[in-house]
């Protein structure tokens, strides 16, 4: 609290403007009613009520409104309207914290809001995936389903499975599962057509494809090396085409350029997955993803619609703003 070019020029006025200031500071430093002030120093309290109105009007009191959330749910008010998403979670992650550690607490949390007990959830694979389902609070949902949306990666592959995954995710919510007992990515096209007609493959891939609420990660192809989901499966050779083909990223195991089309259809058509183009018309996607390596990544799934919910921290947002 302040002064600003007030006239002080005569004892009445700095006599006035003293008891003022004094009354804005019992009012909001000392965090005493206005009843109590004019009890305090003999006045009415409606005297009070306009001393304290002066106050603001004459610059002496200055009242800031501000939480570290406000410039998150800004972000979050961004990436909405820039990329037509239905709803957006910017994480907040201290200094002394990795986003891989807080990051997936924002996206289980917002699992949980968006879903509802009898929901059914499809999901992908990925280390993101992973741990945003571990975060997800135990819920008593036994009308919920959580339905495979890729099929498994090699048995040489370290990382969490999608059919692990889904399982992991079914325990939390009490509900069922639903998974894909084939490879993600079969030896041949011809192969993986046959597959997608058998009744079993074909009964689950309809229903991740009708799926209420979809978890996704977000594959980049940044590096010497694409996302370790691909291990197995996919020579230096082809990475070198795939690139040159102009991918940025990858969605249910396809792969897209920086405007979100499809590319590399001979690796495409050896994927078993819920089509990309199926996913659009998921009610609601959630994309989980951080990290500078994977901003081109990001925008190529959010511009091609196939995200309708991003869950991020603050400076991978701010990165995709500034595009």
């Amino acid at each position: 609290m302040s002064g600003n070019n007030l006239t002080m020029t005569t004892t009445e006025s700095r006599n006035h403007i003293e008891l003022v200031l004094n009354v804005a500071r019992m009012y909001y430093m000392d965090n005493l009613t206005q009843a109590q002030i004019a009890a305090k120093i003999g006045y009415s309290r409606p005297t009070i009520s306009r001393m304290l109105r002066e106050s603001r009007e004459r610059g002496m009191v200055r009242i800031e409104i501000g939480h570290p959330l406000e410039r998150l749910m800004q972000l979050e008010n961004q990436l909405t309207k820039r990329f037509g998403l239905k709803c957006a979670r910017v994480a907040q992650v201290n200094p002394n914290q990795e986003p891989a550690t807080v990051v997936p607490k924002y996206a289980a949390a917002l699992l949980i809001e968006k879903a509802t007990p009898d929901s059914l959830i499809t999901v992908s694979n990925g280390r993101a995936v992973a741990a945003t389902v571990h975060e997800v609070a135990i819920q008593d949902w036994p009308k919920s389903n959580v339905a495979q949306m890729v099929g498994a990666l090699s048995p040489s592959n370290p990382m969490m499975d999608s059919p692990d995954i889904c399982r992991i995710l079914a325990e939390r919510l009490g509900g069922t599962v639903t998974t894909l007992h084939v490879p993600m990515i079969l030896s041949s096209a011809h192969i993986a057509a046959a597959m997608r007609k058998e009744p079993q493959i074909a009964t689950a891939l309809a229903l991740g494809g009708g799926a209420d609420v979809a978890l996704e990660g977000v594959g980049g192809t940044e590096g010497n090396r694409l996302s370790p989901v691909f291990n197995a499966y996919i020579t230096p050779d082809m990475v070198r085409r795939i690139r040159a083909q102009g991918a940025v990223a990858t969605v249910c195991g396809h792969f897209i350029d920086a405007q979100g089309r499809p590319v590399c259809e001979e690796l495409s058509d050896r994927i078993i997955s819920v089509e990309p183009e199926r996913l659009k018309r998921i009610p609601l996607v959630i994309g989980v993803a951080w990290g500078q390596e994977k901003v081109k990544a990001i925008r190529a799934c959010l511009v091609g619609g196939y995200l309708s919910a991003l869950v991020t921290d603050q400076t991978t947002a701010e990165s995709l703003l500034a595009g």
